[in-house]
Order: C-alpha cells, then structure tokens, then sequence
C-alpha cells in the first residue's frame, strides 16, 4: 500500500483572507482615529480658536465639547482666566538714577479678543504684548519722579502706571492690578536718602524742642503778668481803703512789741492793745 503526501502546490485559503484582514484592520484604526480626531474638548477657563486650513474662523468656541472635520480642522485653547506675573522694568529717574522696579501685574485676556490675539500675536501675550508695555509705562511715569519721591510714592506711581498701561492695552488685555513689590537703588543713593532722612528727622526734632520752649516762655511771661496785675491791683486796693491795712495790723499782733505801728508817710501811729 502506497502512502500519499499532501500536495505543497496546493492553494491555502489564509493567503487569500490575509490581505482583506490587514485592511480591515488598517481600515478600523482608520475609523478609531477619525473618530477621536472629530471631537476636541474645550476645558473651563478657556476658549477654543477653529482653525481650517490655516484659515481662523473669526468666532471664538465656548467650553465644551466640539465637533471638527478630522486633519482638517483643529481648534487651540486659549485661557481667558487671570494670570499673576512677575517681572522688573530698570528705569531713570528725573535726576537721572538708575532704579529698578520690580512688580506683578494681575491680568486676563477677554474672550471677545481670543482670536484677534491668536492671530496677531504668536507665543506668550505676555511676553509679546504686555511685558513691552509694563516696562514702557514704568519707564514714563519713573522719569516725573526725583528717585527719594519715587520710593516714597509707590501707591500714586502704581495708579499712572495702570492708567498709562490700560491706555496702552485698548481693550486687548484686562489688566486688574499691578503692584510695585520693590524699588532696587543704588547704594550710593540709599546712602544718601538714609543720611538725608536722618537730618530731617534732627531738623524736625530741634524744631520741636523750640516750640516746646517758646510755648514754656509764653507761659512764664503770662504767669509773671498776672503775678504783677494782681499785685498792682491789691496795692490800689489798700491805698482806695488804708482802714483794712490797719484793721489787719491790730488782727495780726501778738501782744508783743511794738506798742505802736507807723502806717503812712505822714506819720500817724496805731496804738495797740496791751498784752493781758
């Protein structure tokens, strides 16, 4: 009896499904892949910029989830909520120091003006928009100041500095509040605000110790006036009735010599009592 060995030449049907598989497959990633591509997310906080082809549609997206044809359209989120920054803007003052002015400055961007800064404004608006700003706006309102008034007037130069900087954002940034945290002088400089102030404060103490004594001398000159007034007007007193000197003469004797008191210029005595 003769064995019989399978045919090699024979046709396999896995040959034949194997590329249909593979494309199936390929066509299933495919799919999966579109599908998540089609949507996008637009978190809290933030807005989406649409963007086909390169062309911006001039409609910011609110939060949420969107709908979005697949490698054709994406969407870029933008934050619209408050952002705290900090930074420096050297400066010179109107007597010509270099001061250097550190701050934060709180701000937002507006929802309405999402896309107009996406379009014009690549990379951080801070850094391409709003930092340039800052430090030109320090800058200007540094230059009214002698640098003593400049550390000494912080609150009022922050209030220019907002108004200036506000002029200057248009609307594009919100800009809540900037705070100026130091102002770094020279040593030189500190050295001669601190000698000055210290004069200051001697000028303003000697000034003190004067008033207190000229308030002292008025007070000596009244008390010596008065002292003087009444003393005029008791002697008016005793010469308007010479009886009460004598009276008061006889009240006041103790029985013991003199036996008489002289009591005016035209000699007339008084005799007084005997001693009992």
């Amino acid at each position: 009896m003769s064995m019989r060995y399978p045919d090699n030449d024979a046709p396999n049907p896995f040959t034949h499904f194997a590329p249909r598989l593979a494309g199936g497959i390929i066509l299933v990633v495919v799919l999966l892949v579109a599908l998540s591509s089609s949507t996008h997310i637009v978190p809290p906080g933030t807005r989406g910029v649409m963007v086909t082809l390169g062309q911006t549609s001039p409609q910011f997206k609110p939060e949420g989830i969107l709908i979005k044809i697949p490698f054709i359209q994406q969407v870029v989120n933008v934050s619209v909520r408050q952002v705290t920054q900090q930074g420096r803007a050297p400066s010179f003052t109107s007597d010509l120091q270099n001061v250097d002015v550190q701050y934060d400055v709180l701000y937002r961007l507006p929802e309405n003006k999402v896309v107009e800064l996406y379009q014009n404004y690549s990379g951080s608006v801070y850094d391409s928009l709003l930092l340039p700003r800052i430090q030109e706006a320090i800058k200007q309102v540094s230059a009214q100041y002698v640098a003593e008034d400049l550390v000494k007037n912080r609150e009022r130069i922050k209030i220019q500095v907002i108004e200036s900087l506000r002029r200057a954002m248009d609307g594009l940034v919100i800009i809540n509040d900037l705070t100026i945290t130091n102002i770094d002088l020279t040593d030189e400089l500190e050295k001669a605000i601190e000698q000055k102030t210290i004069a200051q404060q001697q000028s303003l103490k000697k000034n003190f110790e004067l008033e207190i004594a000229a308030k002292d001398a008025e007070i000596k000159r009244v008390t010596a006036k008065g002292e003087a007034d009444a003393i005029r007007l008791q002697g008016e007193a005793l010469r308007a009735a010479p009886d009460v000197v004598q009276l008061e003469i006889i009240r006041k004797w103790d029985g013991k010599a003199p036996q008489s008191v002289v009591t005016d210029k035209g000699g007339a005595n008084i005799i007084l009592p005997s001693a009992r």
